[in-house]
Protein backbone atom coordinates (compact mmCIF):
# COMPACT_ATOMS: atom_id res chain seq x y z
CA UNK A 1 0.00 0.00 0.00
CA UNK A 2 1.23 3.32 -0.96
CA UNK A 3 0.86 6.68 0.41
CA UNK A 4 -0.26 9.67 -1.75
CA UNK A 5 0.20 13.38 -1.42
CA UNK A 6 -1.98 15.46 -3.45
CA UNK A 7 -2.64 19.34 -3.54
CA UNK A 8 -5.50 21.11 -4.83
CA UNK A 9 -5.99 25.22 -4.56
CA UNK A 10 -8.45 26.35 -2.00
CA UNK A 11 -10.65 27.77 -4.17
CA UNK A 12 -10.67 25.38 -6.60
CA UNK A 13 -11.52 22.04 -3.86
CA UNK A 14 -10.48 22.78 -0.36
CA UNK A 15 -10.40 20.49 3.24
CA UNK A 16 -13.81 21.16 3.76
CA UNK A 17 -15.44 20.28 1.21
CA UNK A 18 -13.14 16.76 1.04
CA UNK A 19 -14.42 16.47 4.65
CA UNK A 20 -17.91 17.18 3.64
CA UNK A 21 -18.00 15.27 0.52
CA UNK A 22 -15.61 12.13 1.75
CA UNK A 23 -14.17 11.33 -1.41
CA UNK A 24 -14.13 12.62 -4.49
CA UNK A 25 -12.82 12.08 -8.36
CA UNK A 26 -9.80 14.18 -9.59
CA UNK A 27 -10.22 15.09 -13.55
CA UNK A 28 -8.87 17.35 -15.47
CA UNK A 29 -5.88 17.25 -14.20
CA UNK A 30 -2.75 19.08 -16.84
CA UNK A 31 0.39 17.86 -15.03
CA UNK A 32 1.43 14.60 -17.55
CA UNK A 33 3.59 13.36 -15.04
CA UNK A 34 0.58 13.93 -12.19
CA UNK A 35 -1.60 11.92 -14.29
CA UNK A 36 -0.05 8.90 -15.73
CA UNK A 37 0.95 8.40 -11.87
CA UNK A 38 -2.47 8.68 -11.03
CA UNK A 39 -3.48 6.43 -13.80
CA UNK A 40 -0.82 4.07 -13.77
CA UNK A 41 0.30 3.69 -10.05
CA UNK A 42 -2.26 4.40 -7.75
CA UNK A 43 -4.73 1.38 -6.28
CA UNK A 44 -7.96 1.96 -4.45
CA UNK A 45 -6.92 1.32 -0.87
CA UNK A 46 -4.09 3.63 -1.48
CA UNK A 47 -3.82 6.20 1.48
CA UNK A 48 -4.06 9.91 0.48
Amino acid sequence: MAHWLMKSEPHAYSWEQLVEDGSTHWDGVRNYQARNLMRDDMSVGDLV
